[in-house]
């Protein structure tokens, strides 16, 4: 896909040795799988690894880390990326297609913010979260066009400098994180962008739920899924990145396209929390997908407020193959 509105390229990424660095995720989210792609990469297909699966599908991009490790390590020619959150797709977008101009937006915030005074960066964060909430209703979501650009600089700034690094949006869809605390966020990686726009070249990013993957699928292709986790406790519970909840009932639909997908000879892999962690005796995964191979791993999650008490817990990765 071509790039517009482009401004003048400000780093000399031809000669610079930085430009041989790989994409990585350029945001922080919540679930993130950068910690265990070492894991995963286990799970892949055999046919990714010797070149026969040329498309990958995610519906739920999120921060995008399996993406990243896929479209740079194995042979595909394309990606269809998706996601229900339709600020996450507009900054995905943004990068895809006018990165020049979203660095020259970040770097200006950049400076101002970091001439700021502790309290006044706390002010300068919640006067960007309130222009950014106001401005919601304003934005055409359907059709990309240039004023997305200063939104997803929003986004990246408040998702870099806000508590933990969350991404939640209430019933209203409006960004409700309080301001963290640190000395020296990471606003603007600039090379990372970069690496990232001429990554999402093969790829095409959709705005939709998990069942658009459904349709004109290829047969030569590997989808992953990463829904928000199932919460293993009453007091976990994180199920809405989006103003849209993901509870049970779409747990299950997502299973019933898993096994529709199944039929069609579609190479699949879903990762999820497993509520044996706290009770053995919940099935609900191995019931719903009682007909595929269920692995459980090793990941080190937030469920102890108390940083020294956080242990590594199980999630389960389901794949058809």
């Amino acid at each position: 896909m071509k790039r517009t509105n482009q401004i003048e390229q400000s780093v000399d990424i031809t000669n610079d040795e930085s430009a041989n660095k790989m994409a990585k995720p350029f945001l922080k989210w919540a679930g993130g799988k950068g910690q265990l792609i070492n894991i995963f990469r286990d799970f892949y297909p055999a046919g990714l690894k010797n070149g026969q699966i040329k498309s990958y599908y995610e519906p739920f991009i999120g921060g995008g880390a399996v993406f990243f490790d896929v479209a740079q390590h194995y042979n595909i020619q394309s990606a269809v990326l998706y996601d229900i959150n339709q600020e996450l797709i507009l900054t995905w977008r943004v990068i895809q297609q006018n990165v020049y101009q979203l660095i020259e937006i970040l770097d200006s915030i950049r400076k101002t913010y970091e001439k700021l005074s502790e309290n006044a960066q706390s002010g300068y964060y919640y006067k960007t979260r309130d222009d950014f909430n106001r401005s919601m209703h304003k934005v055409e979501y359907s059709e990309y066009n240039d004023s997305w650009v200063l939104r997803a600089a929003q986004i990246i700034f408040l998702n870099k400098t806000c508590f933990n690094g969350l991404f939640r949006l209430n019933q209203k869809g409006e960004f409700n994180v309080p301001a963290g605390r640190y000395k020296n966020p990471m606003i603007l990686d600039e090379q990372n962008l970069v690496n990232v726009s001429k990554l999402l070249e093969k790829a095409e990013i959709k705005h939709a739920g998990f069942k658009i993957v459904e349709h004109g699928i290829k047969a030569d292709s590997f989808v992953y899924f990463d829904p928000p986790y199932r919460p293993i406790s009453k007091t976990s519970g994180f199920t809405s990145y989006s103003k849209f909840k993901f509870e049970d009932t779409e747990q299950r639909q997502l299973a019933d396209l898993f096994h529709r997908l199944h039929n069609r000879g579609i190479k699949l892999m879903l990762s999820n929390s497993d509520p044996k962690n706290i009770d053995p005796d919940d099935h609900f995964f191995d019931e719903i997908y009682k007909e595929f191979k269920i692995a459980r791993i090793p990941a080190r999650r937030m469920i102890n407020s108390n940083a020294a008490k956080r242990v590594a817990i199980n999630e389960i990765v389901v794949t058809n193959y």
